[in-house]
Order: C-alpha cells, then structure tokens, then sequence
C-alpha cells in the first residue's frame, strides 16, 4: 500500500487511544489521525468505549488532511448505511457488534442509578453522624 494518504480513500488502522470526543487511529503510513464521535456510528454514540477498545483495528474514511498535519477520519462512513439493511432485512434491524440491546442499556442504567442512589445515601447517612444518629 502506498504510504501517502489522500482524502476519501478508506484504510485500516488501530485504535491508539480514546477520548471523550473520539478515537485516535494510527494510520498505515505511521501518522495518527482523529475519528471524531459523531463519526463512530449512525447512532448516537455517548461512549466510544461500547463500540471499540484500544488496539482494534478499524477500517477508516479519510475525511480530511490540513496543512498542520492534522487528519480528520470516519469509521461510520465505511460501513452500510442503516436504512438500506432495514429494507433489505424487512423489520428487523441489525446491530453491529459491541452495541448493546435496549435491554442491556435499560439494565446497564438500572445498576449505575442503583449504585448512585447507595452512594448518595451511604454520603447523607455519614453528613447526618452515622445510622443511629438522630435530629
């Protein structure tokens, strides 16, 4: 593969780190370049860190390359656009891997909001002087 890179050509690369705001990818030619997070997936994507870990390889749309040598990447413009696989799967839809059901989300959310509520009180419980203590 040529080592020079050129706006809309797709490569692989490796995931070299997550943000909050995306993934960095080093590219084939050893130059490492932004997927920023509306650039995951077609879905809305909170945490990088459901779709990808560090050091998976990915296949990555260059978007854009500025004179500073920053270059800007896509991972949702290589895959199959969403509404052609729901036609061609009738209703059902497709996931991709590591995204999860919305019973694994709603499970997900009901065991942060449960550890937080524990959290909460063990803190009030501590500011009050302990269980035994009273007003």
């Amino acid at each position: 593969m040529a080592s020079e890179l050129e706006v809309g050509q797709i490569v692989e690369g490796t995931i070299s780190g997550i943000t909050h705001f995306g993934a960095f990818v080093v590219l084939p030619n050893g130059r490492t370049g932004l997927v920023h997070i509306s650039e995951v997936a077609d879905a809305y994507v909170k945490d990088i860190k459901e779709y990808y870990k560090e050091n998976d390889r990915v296949q990555v749309k260059i978007l854009s390359m500025d004179p500073n040598g920053k270059i800007a990447l896509s991972i949702r413009q290589t895959q199959p656009k969403p509404a052609n696989r729901e036609r061609d799967n009738g209703s059902r839809r497709e996931r991709r891997p590591n995204q999860a059901s919305f019973e694994e989300k709603m499970q997900r959310f009901m065991r942060d909001s449960e550890d937080r509520l524990q959290d909460l009180r063990r803190n009030t419980e501590s500011k009050r002087g302990g269980r035994g203590a009273g007003r």
